[in-house]
């Protein structure tokens, strides 16, 4: 066991202790140390890792995933939707007749880059009316079977290139986000007219609404080659109202025309990727060996114990009867595996206990830094750093033991949402996870982003632990 010591005898007041020496009048150049301060940093820990099988997620979330790769180096991916809407709490009567709705589309945009694949592949997608409720869990394997009517009520092909409004206020070429647009049958847009004239209670809610129009399945038809990252999924109804104008002598009638969002997903309603991925064979060879790999949104999570009796064991040993915990800390370096896709290791990971795995999710939970970290990839390291354990190691000092689950854990892909720092950066931090600006996590959810994987590498992985101890 090696151990770094730095003694101080000089700046004993720059470290905060439970106590205050007391001072003894001083001649002048005489001093007189009381005690000494020591900060022990122990870095020999070593921890290895296997990959552990998770073949589904629960996929609940606003970023939806329509498409399909075949990526040499780690299979084929597909994903489709299932999806319910948030009503609009009033629709426009004023002047309208049902017979004035014009036409009714689906629209979904889709942020710049919001993409994993080709950008030029032609892409095809069909969507279907769901003919019953969705089921209150769900998960990446649901199979959508029997919940939609076969017969699709529009459809339409795609890119990945960008054709919607340019960048605000900058002079950046390209544009910020595209819309897909699908046809809708416009008898929807007068059934919604109808339904809110005879039975507006029907949206109150996202549950009432649900009742009557269950909601969207969104199915890919053709093509191979990008996974799109839905952003966001809205119901555009177009429509005109007629208005009296003129005088009484000589009364007129004016057109006018209108466009109005009467349904969108959201995070109070169900929705989900329904994921199939058939593994690449070199990649299951190398979990099948025991190495280390991290595959999502399906595929693998990492399986390890963390050495907190072997931490607890040297502190009790070394720490004298006045010691304080400076820091624990944990970097884990990963190797990206070579594909032609160029998918990287996922951006966020969570080291959660194995026991408390299930609960985080579906309790949707953030991070307390006790039972659950997380850590960012830094591409320029190559690795993962979880830097706020301290709460967790000082709660095993104060327990003075270690159970079996204290050091079992798991690492997962994630995706990690902040709270915005200002309006502007609310829509990319909320849907996408990647904060510039703000440090208060408003979520983690499992990583249905897009296709990522890497192989953790445990043989450098660096465990340091440092603490102060005081010999009077």
């Amino acid at each position: 066991m090696k151990f770094s010591n730095i003694l101080s005898t000089a700046v004993v007041g720059a470290i905060t202790f439970s106590f205050v020496a007391c001072e003894d009048s001083l001649s002048a150049g005489g001093s007189l140390v009381a005690n000494e301060t020591t900060i022990v940093l122990d870095s020999t820990f070593t921890v290895m890792g296997l990959p552990e099988a998770n073949p589904s997620v629960r996929s609940r979330t606003v970023l939806q995933l329509l498409g399909r790769i075949d990526a040499a180096g780690y299979g084929d991916f597909s994903s489709d939707i299932v999806c319910q809407y948030m009503p609009a709490s009033k629709i426009d009567t004023a002047g309208v007749k049902r017979e004035y709705i014009d036409s009714v589309k689906l629209v979904l945009s889709v942020y710049k880059g919001g993409f994993a694949g080709d950008s030029v592949a032609p892409m095809g997608l069909s969507v279907h009316y769901l003919n019953k409720q969705l089921p209150t869990t769900l998960n990446s394997d649901f199979d959508p079977s029997g919940y939609y009517d076969q017969t699709p009520v529009g459809s339409t092909s795609y890119s990945g290139l960008m054709d919607g409004y340019p960048y605000v206020g900058t002079d950046t070429e390209g544009s910020m986000y595209k819309n897909i647009y699908v046809d809708l049958p416009v008898q929807l847009g007068r059934d919604l007219y109808d339904r809110f004239l005879s039975s507006p209670q029907t949206f109150s809610t996202p549950q009432e609404f649900a009742k009557w129009f269950p909601g969207l399945y969104i199915a890919n038809t053709f093509g191979s080659g990008r996974v799109t990252r839905i952003s966001n999924n809205s119901i555009l109804v177009y429509y005109h109202s007629v208005h009296k104008i003129g005088t009484a002598e000589e009364p007129r009638d004016t057109t006018l025309q209108h466009v109005g969002s009467y349904m969108g997903v959201t995070p109070e309603v169900y929705t989900n990727n329904n994921i199939s991925y058939r593994m690449a064979e070199d990649l299951k060879a190398m979990a099948e060996a025991g190495e280390p790999i991290l595959v999502a949104p399906i595929g693998y999570d990492v399986d390890f114990t963390f050495p907190a009796r072997e931490i607890l064991n040297r502190y009790q040993a070394s720490s004298g009867s006045l010691a304080l915990v400076n820091s624990l800390t944990f970097t884990l370096p990963v190797e990206e595996i070579k594909n032609d896709y160029g998918l990287t290791p996922p951006p966020y990971v969570l080291m959660v206990k194995k026991s408390k795995k299930d609960e985080f999710f579906s309790k949707m939970q953030v991070n307390d830094n006790v039972d659950s970290f997380y850590a960012s990839y830094n591409s320029t390291t190559k690795s993962y750093t979880f830097s706020s354990m301290l709460n967790y190691i000082n709660d095993i000092i104060k327990k003075g033991s270690v159970e079996a689950e204290d050091e079992e854990f798991v690492i997962c892909p994630v995706l990690v949402s902040y709270f915005p720092a200002n309006s502007s950066s609310s829509y990319y931090s909320y849907y996408y996870g990647y904060n510039t600006t703000s440090q208060t996590v408003s979520s983690i959810t499992p990583y249905v982003t897009e296709p990522v994987m890497g192989k953790l590498d445990f043989d450098n992985a660096k465990i340091k632990f440092s603490f102060s101890k005081q010999t009077l």
